[in-house]
């Protein structure tokens, strides 16, 4: 299995590009599995159940990006997590590996000192901020094709969080969203890279 990390800005083309290609050599077995982590410049991509109505203004470029879920957002200072991983070698259980990214997620923000928590009825880790306000810290949205995940999570270290105004982020309107900077944490992406490395083994254990 590969662990990649690329600086900078990735464009978002380039990577899908680069996922699907290597999603179908991992299915003729011809490549290993990929964890990959990057950046990408301002942008929004629509999943499969994205609502028209939900694009707010459409001020970045906008893609359909072929994975499940609604509009998000990605940007500078979020950490993006692409996983091409071959399912028919687990048990091929969407619902498990949905669920080993939001331990995944939970388990690396702890390591930085924050909770996160799944909600019922809710895609992605939540931070609770008070009694009545809790905010999105992490996206996740995959794609199964021939048993190989595309796409993957994205979880916000320092964005501009002005730019998720121009959706509804995941179609749910009475929430908002945050980061590891909003929470007033020093964080950098090599810090959460750091922690998400750490606790890969425990959920991945044969990555």
């Amino acid at each position: 299995m590969e662990w990649r990390v690329t600086p900078g800005l990735t464009p978002y083309p380039e990577a899908l590009a680069a996922m699907d290609a290597r999603a179908d050599a991992i299915h003729a077995g011809t490549a290993d599995e990929l964890i990959w982590l990057l950046e990408h410049p301002p942008l929004y991509t629509a999943g499969t159940s994205a609502q028209a109505e939900d694009l707010l203004d459409p001020r970045f470029p906008v893609y359909d990006a072929g994975r499940g879920g609604q509009y998000t957002y990605h940007g500078p200072g979020q950490r993006v997590v692409y996983l091409m991983l071959d399912l028919k070698a687990r048990g091929r259980d969407v619902r498990a590996y949905v669920t080993s990214l939001e331990e995944w997620i939970i388990q690396s923000l702890a390591r930085l000192g924050v909770i996160g928590e799944r909600r019922q009825g809710r895609v992605g880790i939540w931070v609770q901020r008070g009694p009545l306000k809790e905010d999105k810290i992490a996206a996740i949205g995959v794609r199964i094709r021939r048993w190989v995940t595309l796409h993957g999570i994205a979880i916000n270290v320092s964005p501009d969080l002005g730019h998720f105004t121009g959706i509804v982020p995941c179609g749910i309107q009475e929430h908002g969203v945050t980061s590891l900077a909003d929470l007033g944490l020093t964080a950098s992406l090599a810090d959460l890279d750091a922690a998400l490395a750490a606790t890969r083994p425990t959920l991945f254990p044969n990555l």
